[in-house]
């Protein structure tokens, strides 16, 4: 008997473009773990920011960096981060982190502490018997996961994107997070060579989901 393919599928993109509403759904369809690197940079930031760690105060940065304990805690079909035992709740959508995550998902230690962790959660996935792994962020077609089976860019107009971000109560600016998460030196946000560039500005998220779950079923088998 043949075995079960295990697939990765890596979706980067901007601030509201469509990743997680996607992500999700795309988890639900085929049984995938779903992973939002964003909630790791999230709750980084946020720990950071209780212990009085400043962005510019690199020895400071490293130090906390040394004494954080990750691990991974499975709910659903959702991969949840773990820093020293407790999961992040709604503090990680605060205006405080909004304003300061792309300052520290900027900084190369903070992103080289993750690196190992976020390809780990391959590992989990097997471990837990998903068919895969989606995982949604800005560098994991191009860094987490260049190998990846699947890779999507979604982007949309800026305007758009600022709307949908109001309408669901966000407070952080895109295009200041477009500005920063672009020009940073580490991983700046762009569309990986070789990916599948989806503009989620006029379409649906039905349709944007169908466009990329085709080849998942191909690979797969219909859900």
């Amino acid at each position: 008997m043949p075995s079960t393919p295990f697939i990765i599928v890596a979706i980067d993109g901007g601030a509201a473009s469509g990743k997680s509403s996607s992500s999700r759904t795309l988890s639900e369809r085929f049984n995938l773990l779903h992973v939002d690197t964003g909630s790791f940079y999230r709750a980084i930031t946020a720990e950071m920011l209780r212990q009085r760690v400043n962005s510019h105060d690199l020895a400071a940065v490293k130090s906390a960096l040394a004494g954080i304990k990750l691990a991974t805690r499975v709910n659903g079909r959702s991969a949840a981060m773990e820093i020293g035992g407790h999961v992040a709740g709604d503090e990680i959508r605060s205006r405080a982190v909004n304003d300061h995550v792309s300052h520290f998902a900027a900084i190369p230690e903070v992103r080289t502490a993750l690196l190992a962790y976020q390809r780990g959660l391959a590992g989990v996935a097997r471990e837990k018997n998903f068919r895969g792994l989606v995982m949604e962020g800005r560098d994991i077609g191009s860094v987490i996961f260049p190998d990846a089976d699947f890779r999507f860019f979604l982007h949309a107009d800026p305007a758009e994107r600022a709307r949908r971000r109001a309408s669901e109560g966000g407070q952080d600016s895109i295009a200041e997070r477009d500005r920063l998460d672009s020009s940073r030196k580490t991983s700046p946000l762009a569309c990986p060579l070789g990916a599948v560039s989806i503009d989620t500005t006029h379409v649906t998220l039905a349709q944007v989901v169908e466009k990329m779950a085709v080849p998942l079923a191909a690979r797969l088998g219909t859900p």
